[in-house]
């Protein structure tokens, strides 16, 4: 059997570190040993090089053997029971015996292993039942304090008592990872670091994603020699992933960083709040020291008591600052405004509108006009700034403390640092600002921040400076508060209901003066059509009267026959297209006089009125039972007039017209009327005539649209238009299908009564 070591050899520098495998180091530190046991068999296809010391096994000795083969059927029923019981990760450590040694085992599966990490069990420095008393005698003093940075500064002196550390500190990371010691318990003798900023590149990203996972790391020996983990040579690139373990191995990189800062030995807790890494207890000795599995979990469960506090403890740090904000809410509320342009003035100086994210200016832009109070910059620069915002599609609303990061072009000279916004309906450029001003920090770093990385005549290597440097921080506001944005944004969905009611007033009086202009409008072409269309008649029947009169004479020549004829007809012709208009103007959409009424009777009537153009054709019209709509009975005969007439009048030469009238009932859904499914009644006039293209669907509704000269079809190009109108007028509409040399199909819609 041939076996090899899965150590990771890649070399690591500070120019690729960010992509470096830290799961996956192929070795742990010496203070225990490492196997990884099949799922199934309990095999073993891991081991680190250094079980010889612990248990006097070399790993080719316990390669490739079962568990219970190497050490005995009763650990591995021991084995096999913790793992049935689900404890895989537990604050309850295994207790095996291995080689007539006792260990304390951590037992955890990462994919198809199971990864058990054994170290000795030795005389605690505390024994178990000291390290919980005084963990109780810690919960009375939550208690006592009130602000989270005292809780932390508790559980600091805690934990620093339960395990022996030299320096303990609670360490707090900012939206981009950089980290703040926001609470300390240090030796006398030693620096305090308290208050001390580190840059996000101290922790890189992969290392942020394993504090994640895994919430305690040990260090017990910074300058430890890595043990191997060797494995049966079976597979390429075999590997196994460490992420959860206790013994990991430590990155090259964050141990030569750690000796540049003189520790010796360190623990650290993950503390995840709201499933983000909010920060760490980062425990510091200056010389060797490693910790028993119960002090190890005592300690994380100081972490456990600040992560369960952190949301109790900023909200009562907040509020106050929330009692405020919400009382400035209250009262603006509790205001009435008209809905007018001249009430976002008197919005805008409202006290009460800075007080409510505790602001030092505010603007409102409606309709390219700025209204403004406090500290704000000029009309010209508050336009600038709101289109954009606008344009970056911040409609859900935008908020920062150092606006010059989003906005270089916004000049410093402005003096407003903090904004909050939000969009308000109308012009794209609408929306209200709240403002504040520059406030100077002075911020106290572990080191030059830009000097993270040091260039020396060995290469790139991690800082070896820790010394207090000061940064002025410039151009960044003081930081908006969650109580001020959640006010400000309550307030702005107020305000952008004032907005709408505005706009609909706006709208309603626009509408209304329209409405009255195009009534009057109306009124005035009623009139000129009336006027228009009886005064040309009167022409017209003189002009037929005379064409008669000479007509009737004897000594008129043919030519001079044929000519007044020809003006006789187109005087019929315009005669009968005045009367055509006269009826399309006349239709209007009124309710007023629409009644429950048979259609039979109707359509009936209306043949009849055709009866001798039916006749003279030799037409055959059928037709079956028809529906009881609502409407007005003298239109829909002229409906039916006019829609019969035209499959009279439509048809081929020598073609005895065939008109078969049939009625139904349908839903018409969304996609064909673009509103929601309704029931109607059909009338469908199916005819043998000429037809025309379906391109001309649409068209043959305009009014005055021929599709076919005056010559070989007479008509005013108003019949259909007449029947649109009609449909409309009775809340319908008219389909026509058709096919050239087909014949055409007109369906109306009416819409179902209700009986």
């Amino acid at each position: 059997m041939k076996i090899k070591d899965i150590v990771n050899r890649d070399i690591v520098n500070l120019t690729n570190c960010e992509h470096e495998p830290i799961h996956i180091p192929g070795s742990i530190q010496p203070h225990g040993f490492l196997l990884g046991l099949g799922l199934e068999d309990f095999g073993i296809d891991y081991c680190s090089a250094n079980t010889t010391e612990f248990i006097g096994f070399t790993p080719a000795q316990l390669l490739g053997k079962n568990f219970g083969e190497a050490f005995g059927a009763e650990p591995l029923l021991k084995l096999t029971d913790y793992i049935a019981g689900q404890l895989l990760l537990s604050a309850t450590p295994l207790k095996l015996g291995l080689s007539n040694r006792h260990f304390l085992c951590t037992v955890h599966r990462s994919a198809e292993t199971y990864i058990v990490e054994a170290e000795p069990i030795v005389e605690a420095q505390k024994v178990q039942a000291d390290v919980y008393n005084q963990t109780s005698q810690f919960l009375s003093y939550m208690h006592d304090t009130h602000s989270l940075q005292e809780l932390c500064a508790m559980v600091a002196k805690g934990t620093r008592e339960v395990t022996g550390y030299d320096r303990v500190m609670i360490y707090r990371f900012d939206r981009d990872y950089n980290g703040e010691v926001f609470a300390e318990s240090v030796r006398d003798d030693l620096e305090p670091f308290l208050g001390l900023h580190y840059p996000h590149t101290d922790i890189p990203v992969q290392a942020r994603e394993l504090y994640m996972k895994n919430l305690l790391r040990l260090i017990a020996d910074i300058n430890y020699t890595p043990v191997p983990i060797f494995t049966i040579d079976d597979l390429e690139n075999k590997n196994l992933d460490l992420s959860l373990s206790i013994l990991r191995s430590t990155s090259p990189i964050h141990v030569q960083y750690l000796q540049n800062m003189g520790v010796g030995a360190t623990l650290t807790i993950s503390l995840i709040y709201q499933k983000k890494l909010w920060g760490l207890i980062a425990c510091h000795h200056y010389s060797p020291k490693n910790l028993s599995p119960e002090i190890r979990l005592a300690a994380q469960l100081q972490g456990h008591f600040i992560t369960s506090q952190i949301h109790v403890r900023q909200s009562n740090e907040e509020y106050e600052v929330a009692r405020k904000v919400n009382l400035a809410l209250e009262k603006l509320n509790g205001m009435s405004f008209a809905p007018t342009e001249a009430s976002f003035e008197a919005i805008a100086n409202e006290p009460h509108l800075l007080q409510l994210c505790n602001a030092t200016g505010v603007s409102i832009v409606f309709d390219g006009v700025v209204y403004k109070n406090g500290e704000t910059p000029s009309d010209a620069d508050v336009l600038k700034l709101s289109q954009w915002l606008s344009s970056h599609a911040y409609s859900a609303g935008f908020y920062t403390d150092k606006l010059i990061d989003h906005y270089p072009e916004f000049d410093e000279c402005l003096a407003v640092s903090g904004i909050v916004y939000f969009a308000l309906a109308g012009d794209p450029n609408n929306g209200i600002i709240w403002y504040r001003p520059e406030t100077l920090t002075e911020v106290n770093w572990a080191g030059d921040p830009a000097k993270a990385i040091i260039k020396d005549e060995k290469g790139l290597s991690p800082r070896n400076s820790f010394g207090l440097w000061k940064e002025i921080v410039k151009c960044q506001s003081k930081p908006w508060l969650q109580p001020e944005l959640n006010a400000s944004a309550n307030y702005a969905h107020i305000l952008q209901k004032q907005v709408n009611y505005l706009l609909v007033s706006c709208e309603e009086e626009r509408y209304r003066k329209l409405s009255e202009v195009l009534h009057e409008t109306n009124s005035e072409l009623e009139n000129i059509n009336w006027i228009s269309t009886h005064d040309l008649q009167e022409p017209l029947r003189k002009i037929q009267l005379i064409s008669s009169r000479i007509l009737d004479r004897d000594e008129v020549s043919e030519g001079v026959s044929e000519s007044i004829k020809r003006m006789n007809n187109s005087a019929n012709r315009m005669q009968n297209l005045l009367i055509d208009i006269l009826k399309y103007t006349r239709i209007k959409h009124n309710d007023a006089s629409f009644e429950t009424i048979e259609t039979l009777p109707i359509l009936e009537s209306a043949i009849a009125d055709l009866a001798e153009m039916i006749h003279e054709k030799q037409a055959v019209i059928t037709m079956g039972a028809m529906p009881v709509i609502k409407g007005v009975p003298f239109l829909l005969k002229q409906l039916f007039s006019n829609i019969v007439l035209n499959s009279l009048k439509y048809v081929a030469d020598g073609t005895v017209p065939h008109i078969r009238i049939e009625a139904s009932q349908i839903s018409v859904n969304a996609d064909f009327m673009g509103e929601p499914e309704k029931r109607y009644h059909t009338i469908s006039f199916i005819d043998n005539g000429i037809g025309f293209e379906q391109k001309f669907v649409d068209s043959i509704f305009n009014i005055f649209s021929r599709l076919h000269s005056q010559s070989e079809y007479q008509g005013s190009g108003i019949g259909l238009a007449l029947c649109k109108k009609i449909m409309q007028a009775h809340q319908g509409f008219i389909v026509a299908k058709s096919q050239l040399g087909q014949g055409a199909t007109f369906t109306l819609y009416f819409p179902e009564v209700v009986l």
